[in-house]
């Protein structure tokens, strides 16, 4: 009996596919890297210091970090309601509020950043209403939250949202016959299963915030030692033409990134193996 042919690939082989895949990478991002890692080599051990240990980096860096956690932390609890409600419940106008999740990708975050500060300056709706009670969100950190928790906001929803989706209710309906209080179904049954997913939308989200610029530096009035974020620095370095302290600044955000990411990434399987010997 003749043996049956495989069913042939619509796409090509492994070996061209993986060379496209790999050329591609390294155009797109490998090379970017490395003209990156040239400009850092031109650097010893102690000018990176000497431009790291400046007082006007470190505040940038401070402002950069502390921003990004809090718009992560804001993230991390609004995107998993966010996600809850467009998961589990149908109502009138959850196509459009789904679509409005996904418009930071789609929207220039300069369009955000102006938005932003037509709205939140003292003119604006917002904060002309603020500024009636004392408070002043352009301008300030608070303003450099905000423009963050937009642009980053997606990643979170976007990471929980299907996980959501896997849940089994059948597991939530047993809990409740059980006996189980809400709190514990919330913990046991729908919070524990979810924390992959939300430790990697909230990772992602906090790397997108790291390196956010356009929407930024509309509403940061990015006054130095105060408002000034790092991408906004890296831009007048290069302004000033010294590629050398850009290029440090620029490094450190990315290997930041990179071992968040990597961090995450094994965070991510450890605890989905943990998951899975408990269960």
């Amino acid at each position: 009996m003749r043996a049956a042919r495989p069913a042939p690939h619509i796409l090509p082989g492994f070996s061209l596919s993986l060379g496209i895949s790999v050329l591609f990478l390294c155009l797109i991002v490998l090379l970017p890297i490395s003209g990156l890692l040239w400009q850092l080599g031109g650097l010893g051990w102690s000018d990176y210091l000497q431009v790291m240990g400046s007082e006007r980096v470190l505040t940038a860096l401070r402002v950069t970090v502390t921003a990004a956690a809090a718009a992560t932390l804001v993230n991390g609890v609004f995107g998993l309601i966010l996600a809850w409600v467009l998961s589990r419940y149908r109502f009138a106008g959850r196509g459009v509020l789904d679509a409005l999740v996904d418009l930071p990708f789609a929207l220039p975050t300069a369009v955000a950043g102006i938005a932003l500060v037509a709205l939140y300056d003292k003119s604006g709706w917002v904060g002309g209403l603020l500024d009636h009670l004392g408070l002043q969100v352009a301008y300030t950190w608070w303003g450099i939250v905000i423009a963050m928790i937009f642009t980053s906001i997606p990643f979170a929803v976007r990471a929980i949202q299907p996980a959501i989706e896997e849940l089994d209710a059948a597991e939530e309906a047993a809990a409740l016959t059980l006996g189980a209080s809400p709190s514990q179904r919330f913990r046991l049954v729908i919070l524990r299963p979810l924390l992959p997913s939300i430790l990697t939308g909230v990772g992602l989200s906090f790397v997108r915030s790291l390196g956010e610029f356009g929407a930024v530096i509309f509403i940061a009035g990015n006054l130095p030692y105060k408002t000034e974020i790092a991408s906004l620095l890296i831009l007048i370095r290069l302004d000033e033409f010294d590629y050398p302290a850009a290029a440090a600044i620029a490094g450190t955000l990315m290997a930041a990134s990179l071992l968040l990411l990597a961090a995450i990434n094994i965070a991510q399987t450890r605890l989905q193996a943990y998951l899975r010997t408990e269960a």
